[in-house]
């Protein structure tokens, strides 16, 4: 979102260096040229105010900017640029230079405004939708939430460069992080998750050893309780049966591979594996529903966004995410 928002920025701040420039020259005089130049200005602006919209509605997410979405949006601005540009053809001098200056006046407020918006997305809040049920009941499909980026460190735009780290990532926290997938090619849970954001509970760190025993849960061979906010569904467990090439094991769930091979085996049996350094072990909330480590493999802490923080709709859902 942050990147949109910055390129829009910079689309406005370019158009309004080049109307400078015209106007300057005497380019704008002809009312012709001024109509098409009003054109230009009207299908921008409307463009990115109902791509950003759009985007904004969504929470974030992707799939909420559709190809009809869009094509809808491009046909509405275009209507209004047409309209705009017989306007303005029609219109005298001193009413041409009046149009000019509110385009200008509402050119530097959206590239203004989409510059320090896109900093504070880029280095404190992102905008994040629930587009599934793995986190229930502590998040519901349709939540939308603000990711707190500062949390875990700055990152530089653009990079993996981290400073200024307030607290450590540590078990029990929920975050939210790109899928571990640098091939599109690449298949989970049925499908490519290349390029989409995850939300997830960390349940261990690096150096920790996690393991599932027909749905039960161990770290560093200790049992953990479950928590009240676990979900599980009443289902028959999967006998466990031990494995027997362990470093294989491992090399295969670090691969993000391991799916492919257990299924939905390792819904109720997973490990033993040891996270690698630099990385975390997350799983879903609903336990029984939920395409997470166990499935994919460890979270590098490069893809890791931020901190889950606060839910900000819907009004009644309104709440600190613990």
């Amino acid at each position: 979102m942050e990147q949109r928002l910055f390129i829009v920025a910079c689309i406005m701040y370019a158009f309004t260096l080049l109307t400078r420039r015209l106007k300057k020259n005497n380019k704008l005089s002809s009312p012709v040229i001024f109509g098409w130049w009003h054109f230009a200005y009207l299908f921008l602006i409307l463009n990115c105010a109902i791509y950003i919209l759009l985007f904004v509605m969504g929470g974030g997410s992707k799939e909420a900017v559709t190809s009809f979405k869009l094509i809808l949006g491009v046909l509405a601005s275009l209507g209004c640029a047409v309209w705009g540009y017989f306007v303005s053809i029609k219109a005298d001098s001193d009413k041409r230079e009046k149009l000019m200056k509110q385009n200008l006046e509402w050119s530097n407020t959206v590239y203004f405004a989409g510059f320090v918006a896109s900093c504070v997305m880029f280095f404190f809040i992102q905008a994040f939708k629930i587009p599934s049920e793995s986190m229930q009941d502590t998040l519901l499909v349709g939540d939308q939430l603000f990711v707190n980026k500062a949390a875990y460190g700055f990152r530089i735009p653009l990079t993996d460069i981290r400073f200024g780290q307030f607290q450590p990532i540590k078990t029990g926290d929920i975050i939210v992080f790109r899928f571990p997938a640098k091939d599109k090619k690449q298949i989970n849970c049925g499908e490519s998750q290349y390029g989409r954001d995850f939300v997830k509970r960390v349940i261990a760190v690096g150096g920790d050893t996690v393991e599932v025993k027909s749905g039960q849960l161990y770290v560093n061979g200790a049992k953990i309780p479950h928590q009240s906010y676990e979900r599980y569904e009443p289902v028959e467990r999967i006998p466990f049966e031990p494995e027997e090439d362990l470093a294989l094991y491992q090399q295969v769930w670090e691969n993000h591979q391991l799916d492919n091979y257990y299924g939905m085996y390792l819904r109720d049996n997973f490990g033993p594996v040891t996270v690698p350094e630099n990385h975390y072990f997350g799983m879903g909330d609903n336990r029984d529903n939920s395409c997470d480590s166990r499935f994919w493999g460890p979270i590098p802490r490069e893809n890791i966004k931020g901190k889950a923080w606060f839910i900000h709709w819907p009004f009644n859902r309104i709440r600190l995410i613990k």
